[in-house]
């Protein structure tokens, strides 16, 4: 989907992005079409805020660091869905979340 330099930037702008909120970014992958972000953050935030702090401000990088590769793969002129999926993991341990996660692969 995209130039091999493009999701290490996306996991950066996502680690960037959490530290903003207290949050803790533990696994970062994905596939051609979505990636999966596991973040432990504080009961304080608003999860909706979080996720479209990280949407917004990775999809304002990266569209003007890699202006010819994201063109491409845009929703209706926007760089992220309107959607995401988000799950509680209370009750799992930790490392089998990782571990889901690390079993994707990476976009590119």
């Amino acid at each position: 989907m995209f130039t091999n330099e493009i999701p290490p930037r996306c996991e950066d702008i996502m680690i960037e992005a959490c530290d903003s909120f207290g949050a803790e970014p533990a696994e970062f992958n994905g596939e051609e079409d979505h990636v999966h972000l596991l973040v432990h953050y504080p009961p304080k935030v608003a999860l909706s805020t979080l996720v479209n702090s990280i949407k917004g401000v990775s999809a304002q990088l990266l569209r003007k660091e890699y202006p010819a590769d994201i063109r491409k793969y845009l929703w209706g002129g926007h760089f992220w869905s309107p959607s995401y999926f988000a799950a509680s993991c209370g009750g799992a341990p930790l490392s089998i979340i990782k571990e889901y996660i690390d079993n994707h692969k990476r976009p590119g």
